[in-house]
């Protein structure tokens, strides 16, 4: 074989094994999510809102978006986990802090129960970043970043039966959380509270295995918790932070200017969100009292509910070293 021949070989071989690099820069980058709910749930939107903002953001190259719904890929804590584990399987998705305590103590706190006056107050917190130490420690160990902060539903007790007092309240079967914030402050409050999976919730309540659970509209909603409890209890016992999540490992393959776009839509996405649950929640709770699918239920005493989780809230804070949030937070005025 003459030399120029062989030259020419080997920079058509040369050629040949680039082409599959070629291609994958060609074809895009794929980024999975996942969501608990459909098209409609405020959670589903924000997601969908933050891939529209990431294609405005970058434009480099193709980045597309597989959006897993209605909970194809399981539940918040195993989107957690796979983000966590940095493998692709779900790279970016939204999860109650409830699910994180495995990876962060102070989680949980983000969302505890009667810690925001109100939605001003709830709003205030968010906009001062005070989770910033919180976030910080979950993006170290759990390798899984919080890059906004949607929610903004108002939570009460949805129950099979009719509650107006603490007297009532007294060993109220109710699924909670499974952060233990959430079991010791209802037992503070003389209910009798149990972890059970979200999606056994409906059963359970069918099946008396518990008597109510607590969630926001949405929730309500789209799990049709009404059909088996609706006496919506109007407790307003907590208002809903939901981070939105990527998985670090995932975002450091990524070319840096996405990875910039990202978290900019990400913070951007969390406030649609919290924008859209917080205007929608009442919406929802008349739309479907006015259909005769629940009726709210005055609760008289949140005062008294209220200084009865106080002192245990106080420790916990104390507990999980989030006692200077938990101070800056009850120090805010508005």
């Amino acid at each position: 074989m003459k030399r120029r021949d062989l030259v020419r070989g080997l920079a058509a071989g040369t050629a040949l094994l680039a082409a599959p690099h070629v291609a994958r820069a060609q074809q895009g980058i794929t980024l999975n999510g996942a969501s608990q709910f459909n098209d409609d749930h405020v959670f589903t939107r924000a997601l969908v809102r933050f891939e529209e903002l990431v294609k405005q953001y970058y434009t480099a190259q193709p980045v597309n978006f597989v959006l897993h719904k209605n909970s194809s890929l399981g539940l918040e804590k195993q989107y957690f986990e796979y983000m966590s584990a940095g493998r692709g399987a779900v790279d970016y998705g939204i999860v109650s802090p409830a699910h994180m305590s495995t990876f962060s103590r102070a989680a949980p706190f983000v969302d505890a129960p009667f810690l925001f006056r109100d939605l001003a107050h709830w709003n205030t917190v968010l906009d001062q970043d005070l989770f910033a130490p919180v976030a910080q420690e979950i993006e170290r160990r759990a390798r899984v970043a919080l890059i906004g902060y949607a929610g903004g539903g108002v939570r009460n007790i949805f129950a099979n039966k009719r509650i107006t007092n603490m007297a009532e309240l007294r060993g109220l079967k109710v699924r909670v959380q499974g952060a233990p914030i959430w079991s010791r402050t209802f037992q503070a409050a003389g209910m009798s509270p149990s972890v059970i999976a979200y999606n056994e919730v409906y059963n359970g309540i069918q099946n008396n295995v518990i008597e109510a659970g607590e969630n926001e509209a949405a929730g309500v909603e789209a799990m049709r918790f009404f059909e088996v409890a609706p006496n919506l209890i109007m407790t307003q016992h907590a208002i809903t932070i939901r981070p939105l999540c990527f998985s670090t490992q995932s975002l450091a393959r990524l070319p840096a200017p996405l990875q910039e776009a990202i978290r900019r839509a990400g913070k951007e996405a969390g406030t649609f969100g919290r924008q859209a649950e917080s205007s929608e929640d009442g919406q929802k709770i008349e739309a479907l009292e006015r259909a005769g699918r629940l009726r709210r239920i005055e609760f008289t005493e949140r005062d008294a509910l209220k200084r009865a989780v106080d002192p245990v809230m106080a420790a916990y804070a104390r507990e999980v070293d989030a006692e200077s949030i938990f101070t800056r937070i009850n120090a805010i005025s508005s």
